[in-house]
């Protein structure tokens, strides 16, 4: 079976308006936050060699080593949420005709939710460094470029706060409320401060257009 990220965006887009569940939210969150680090890659390759950035050469190389460390990893969730809600889309489906039945199906749905829970919080987790990097790369980058890399911003952004939706609609299904009650606090750090970071650097773009 091929990979989902080795699949066309055709056929992708044609698997998403679909009636099958996946891939669905969660992937397309993590879609957001590679292409985003993709877009600082690109700023970073057009800015590195140029003479009149030759100053910001190291900090470029730096970012790009980044850029394509964190579009890896987002790529990698794009399939990771697929397979974890698809297992817990199994879970559900388990016998539950006696209470041993209905107890062992309840201990597989609330395990697995937890792993559904891990892979958004990740998936925020990444698209929150790639709005730091692209927060350099809109500040020191190729003018030339420097709208791709206002696009970044706001692709993480938005990527990042398609995450915290499903970090969310998971803990909220999740009968441990200490191991959720992190999970969200986790998520919320991660979230506090983004609206202004991202506006901030919109303007930033803006004013370099």
């Amino acid at each position: 079976m091929t990979d989902i990220k080795d699949k066309s965006i055709q056929l992708f887009l044609d698997e998403l308006s679909s009636k099958s569940p996946t891939p669905g939210g969660g992937s397309v969150a993590a879609l957001m936050g590679a292409q985003a680090a993709a877009l600082i890659s690109m700023v970073c390759n057009l800015t590195i060699g140029k003479p009149q950035y030759a100053e910001v050469e190291p900090l470029m190389q730096e970012l790009l080593a980044k850029a394509e460390a964190l579009r890896a990893e987002l790529t990698a969730m794009i399939k990771a949420d697929v397979d974890v809600f698809d297992r817990l889309m199994a879970s559900y489906s388990q016998p539950k005709d006696t209470d041993a039945e209905k107890d062992a199906r309840s201990v597989a749905i609330q395990a697995i939710l937890k792993e559904a829970t891990e892979v958004p919080l990740a998936c925020a987790r990444a698209c929150h460094e790639v709005i730091t990097l692209s927060e350099a790369a809109a500040t020191h980058g190729n003018l030339g470029v420097i709208s791709d890399a206002g696009v970044a911003t706001m692709a993480a952004y938005s990527g990042l706060k398609s995450a915290a939706l499903n970090v969310y609609i998971n803990t909220g299904c999740l009968k441990d409320d200490v191991y959720a009650a992190a999970k969200v606090a986790e998520l919320e750090a991660i979230l506090a401060g983004a609206d202004a970071r991202v506006e901030a650097v919109f303007l930033l773009v803006k004013g370099k257009l």
